[in-house]
């Protein structure tokens, strides 16, 4: 059984310190510190993510391009036409997200 008392919770918060405490002098990664820490941050992954959609947009138009002149089949344009619209889908899907979180925010009382 499972004792629920104050000194139970002061010895449980205690010995979560010490543990935290021990892996960060021995190198160790803390959870929810380090792993953020190391991680590309927030600005570095839409920047990836807008680069691949730019990418992927000028893949299709290449491919679409090529097939004008008879050096890309049709299975290379559905398919790069189909990758494109995926990602654009994918662009916009974010963009309203953002847009709602901002006006949830805005909404908040302060």
């Amino acid at each position: 059984m499972v004792e629920n008392s104050p000194l139970t919770a002061v010895q449980a918060y205690t010995k979560a310190l010490d543990q935290a405490a021990s892996a960060k002098a021995g190198g160790g990664a803390t959870v929810g510190v380090d792993e953020v820490r190391n991680g590309p941050s927030f600005s570095e992954l839409l920047e990836n993510a807008g680069r691949e959609a730019v990418q992927e947009g000028m893949t299709s138009e290449k491919v679409s391009l090529q097939s004008l002149t008879g050096e890309s089949s049709l299975v290379d344009i559905v398919t790069a036409v189909s990758s494109a619209e995926v990602t654009l889908e994918t662009v916009v899907s974010v963009r309203d997200r953002v847009i709602q979180a901002y006006q949830d925010i805005i909404k908040m009382p302060i």
